[in-house]
């Protein structure tokens, strides 16, 4: 992509290069060469992997003032009520994706701006004149407000307008990131912090965060304001991309992760009956590494409480050699699993994704015995392929007496509809596990009775709408599931015991203040959508239908 958008300067350099210093004649001549710049890396979370859904997207015209070019990082969980709107306005989008609903959206709104700046001055200005009296008339504000007034999901819409403003609007719960920095050369917006601290060599303090419900409008003069677009209502930042999503060195989310290592330990220290002679510490590459250092800060901790005891129990003159003896006690750290190939098997396409795992993994020799507890910490257990089909039987090759798989993540029970690819029920292990329950304790009547609850409520506005499916949790505790997922995940022929162990959501919160959207976790979705999508993906497994809710 890099080199394509480079040719054209290469090609310059080597015939005219003295054209590469005259900035007028390349933004006239030369693609890239603009003031204004845009793109983002969507994965498939509506629609397909296609050439067709890369964003960004294009809204063409012949005035500058009706171009718009919008990417954003968001899921609209209402596209089906938005894509109404505008054919009973009349038009005809050319499919019902989230992208283009938004573009058609915010186009219409443009447009109409357009037109009352026309008709108000077109007996003052030549049609010549009155485009600048435009530019400088169109109210970005008001555009957004009315094009977004309806919009339910989690959202950073980016856009560029043809003769130079552009704006990036924030959900009014702060579900997806968003952040900025500007001084008098330059303004840019980011979903992550540290990218923009390392492309332009700043401190966190410099990078601000968009307030949820606002647009940071950047006007082709150089103004730059946040003005609220929706009003703002709770925060519920998503924890998820604290957990796994964003980048680990943002100074914030390192903590964060470093935390929920931390936090799960004791349950680890239960599972391995407080032997950590015999116990061996790894984690899965790569987003685990953080949560693992914390989890071996809190071993730490333990175990200079232990040393401490030992050392007071030596007496008033204990030797060199007792005490040295005793400091050496250190947990057993090691690097076990080894990533063999540069996949990331959450974001791979549905179809793909089986065949992948279990190429994905290697292991290092010699440093576990048969005598050993075996425990490696994951950011997080989605589906449990990985786990099932290549971790846990890689594992086992090594010969421990026991595996536990810590999950610095809750138990993900409901889909997500905001911006990241986790919407059928079916594919989560923790809803197998309960369902799986359910057959075992001869309560499958509950599905059944939970069906016709979402079933009755379908034609309902999703302002009135229910979450019944966390019902389907409610006869079990976490712990219970969790023993039916190791069940589940322990692949036949496995020798070593297998305990798979989650974050409490106590925990994820005390770890995460300030991101406590925890829907996938809890069911307690932050908008009415959230709520429809969750009736449907159920609906959706019930009825056999292997495709997302929204």
């Amino acid at each position: 992509m890099f080199q394509q958008a480079n040719k054209r300067f290469v090609e310059l350099e080597k015939n005219d290069p003295d054209k590469l210093k005259d900035p007028k004649w390349m933004k006239e001549n030369l693609s890239f060469t603009g003031e204004l710049f845009l793109g983002h890396l969507r994965y498939g979370t509506f629609g397909g992997n296609t050439i067709e859904q890369c964003h960004p997207f294009l809204r063409q015209n012949n005035w500058k003032t009706r171009n718009l070019v919008l990417a954003g990082n968001f899921n609209m969980t209402n596209v089906d009520e938005l894509f109404q709107q505008l054919v009973d306005l009349g038009q005809h989008p050319k499919e019902m994706s989230d992208t283009v609903t938004i573009l058609e959206k915010i186009g219409h709104f443009l447009d109409q701006e357009n037109d009352a700046i026309y008709y108000k001055n077109k007996d003052k200005f030549s049609k010549k004149e009155i485009t600048q009296v435009i530019e400088d008339g169109l109210d970005l504000q008001e555009i957004l407000v009315q094009a977004a007034k309806y919009w339910d999901g989690g959202y950073v819409i980016c856009g560029l307008l043809g003769h130079g403003d552009s704006f990036a609007l924030r959900d009014p719960n702060a579900i997806r990131p968003a952040y900025y920095y500007k001084d008098d050369e330059v303004v840019v917006v980011a979903s992550e912090r540290p990218v923009i601290q390392t492309a332009f060599n700043l401190t966190a303090d410099k990078v601000h965060e968009i307030k949820r419900g606002h647009a940071l409008i950047i006007r082709k003069d150089g103004r730059v304001e946040e003005k609220q677009v929706r009003e703002p209502l709770e925060r519920t930042a998503c924890s998820f991309e604290r957990i796994y999503f964003s980048r680990g060195n943002d100074k914030d989310i390192y903590n964060e992760r470093l935390e929920l290592g931390k936090r799960v330990f004791p349950k680890v220290l239960e599972a391995i009956d407080n032997d950590l002679k015999n116990t061996v510490f790894s984690y899965i590459p790569n987003t685990a590494e953080v949560s693992y250092f914390g989890l071996l800060k809190s071993c730490n901790s333990y175990l200079n409480q232990v040393k401490t005891k030992k050392i007071q129990e030596l007496g008033d003159h204990p030797s060199h050699d007792e005490i040295a003896k005793i400091m050496e006690i250190s947990p057993r750290a090691e690097k076990i699993a080894i990533k063999d190939a540069k996949l990331r098997t959450f974001i791979a396409s549905d179809i793909g994704r089986d065949d992948l795992v279990t190429h994905v993994y290697d292991v290092t020799y010699g440093q576990v015995k048969s005598t050993d507890n075996l425990v490696v910490i994951d950011d997080s257990i989605v589906r449990g392929t990985t786990l099932k089909k290549s971790i846990i039987r890689i594992l086992d090759r090594l010969n421990p007496k026991k595996i536990v798989v810590v999950s610095s993540a809750p138990q993900i029970r409901f889909p997500d509809c905001y911006g990241i690819d986790m919407a059928k029920m079916g594919d989560f292990i923790a809803f197998q596990a309960a369902v799986a329950l359910l057959k075992d304790t001869n309560q499958e009547k509950l599905l059944v009775a939970t069906y016709n609850k979402c079933k009755a409520q379908e034609n309902l506005p999703k302002e009135e709408m229910v979450n019944y499916v966390q019902d389907i949790y409610s006869p079990f505790t976490a712990d219970e599931i969790s023993t039916k997922i190791s069940q589940l995940l322990t692949p036949e022929g496995t020798n070593a015991e297998v305990e798979i162990i989650y974050q409490s959501i106590s925990d994820l919160h005390a770890s995460c203040p300030d991101h406590l959207g925890d829907w996938y976790f809890t069911g307690n979705y932050p908008t009415p959508g959230g709520v429809k999508v969750v009736n449907k993906s159920f609906m959706n497994y019930m009825e056999g239908k292997n495709k997302r809710a929204y």
